[in-house]
């Protein structure tokens, strides 16, 4: 016995030597690779960024020197001269609410169909579930003629409802998978303490949600704030214009006016927030997106 203990010893040491060098391998490939990714996504960031110092004639004849003095007035020339504040803070009107109310509904629909059991459960999920499937280009011009009739044409109003619509489908389908990974006894005990339903929900299960919350809504922040094609649609007045538009517009311009320096710094503008929100809360988006996937 003595005997086979160590022959399986030594013929485990010998697999696990000879598996190192081909996990080394495969990890140092998986890194070089992950290296090689990241410096071609971050790259065009970065020249963009210190793009947006220059001058016209080092866009064009020096690329990829770095300026040679700092010009912050096309920060300046793109906030004012060209609308990007206005457009910016046309984008704040409308995407704030629209997260908080898309994150609202979702919320309270994906418990329910979580938790609880009722005849049309799984066909409404379904229903939900469909949409992620409808392609929004079809839906542009019947939206266009419902808004119009609604009076909600060039209105942040009907963007809103339009931008939370469009959020509904994805966001439930992932908080009804988050929502049935909370326990069930806290629910339990929560009824037999005496609260009811409502107060379960906002006590209880919403703060315990946080995770999912914070992850669809970082989710939903990114998706409506870069959404072009829906205000293209619904917003024809340019002093209703949200930023995408108006970076269109701007682009536009420039084939007339050639102030390319002030397009690159209000590329840099628009940047900013999604990056931003990314760095703060990317552990927990990994976090949400971990615990949200256990169950569907």
């Amino acid at each position: 016995m003595a005997q086979a203990t160590e022959l399986r010893q030594v013929h485990q040491q010998q697999s696990t030597g000879a598996s190192q060098p081909s996990e080394l391998f495969g990890r140092s490939i998986v890194n070089f690779s992950l290296v090689i990714w990241a410096l071609i996504v971050i790259f065009p960031m970065i020249w963009l960024a210190y793009s947006s110092f220059k001058t016209d004639q080092e866009i064009f004849f020096q690329p990829w020197a770095l300026p040679a003095s700092l010009q912050w007035n096309n920060f300046e020339r793109a906030w004012v001269e060209v609308h990007i504040g206005q457009y910016f803070i046309n984008s704040m009107k409308v995407v704030i609410p629209g997260v908080a109310l898309t994150l609202a509904v979702s919320a309270m629909a994906a418990y329910v169909l979580a938790r609880f059991r009722f005849p049309g459960n799984r066909i409404i999920f379904y229903l939900f579930l469909a949409g992620l499937l409808f392609p929004i280009f079809m839906a542009l011009v019947p939206l266009f003629f419902l808004a119009r009739d609604l009076g909600l044409l060039n209105t942040f109003q009907g963007l809103i409802l339009v931008y939370v619509a469009y959020s509904l489908p994805f966001t439930i389908f992932f908080l009804t998978g988050f929502f049935k990974t909370l326990p069930s006894e806290l629910h339990e005990a929560a009824l037999i303490d005496g609260a009811n339903e409502y107060q379960v929900f906002f006590r209880v299960m919403l703060p315990l949600a946080q995770p999912g919350l914070v992850t669809m809504g970082i989710f939903n922040f990114l998706g409506q704030w870069n959404q072009f094609i829906l205000p293209l649609v619904l917003m024809s007045d340019r002093d209703s214009y949200v930023l995408p538009q108006g970076l269109s517009f701007m682009l536009h311009q420039q084939y007339y006016q050639n102030d390319w320096s002030a397009l690159f710094a209000a590329v840099t503008i628009i940047m900013i927030p999604t990056l931003t929100v990314y760095i703060i809360f990317q552990n927990r988006i990994q976090k949400g997106v971990t615990v949200g996937a256990l169950k569907g």
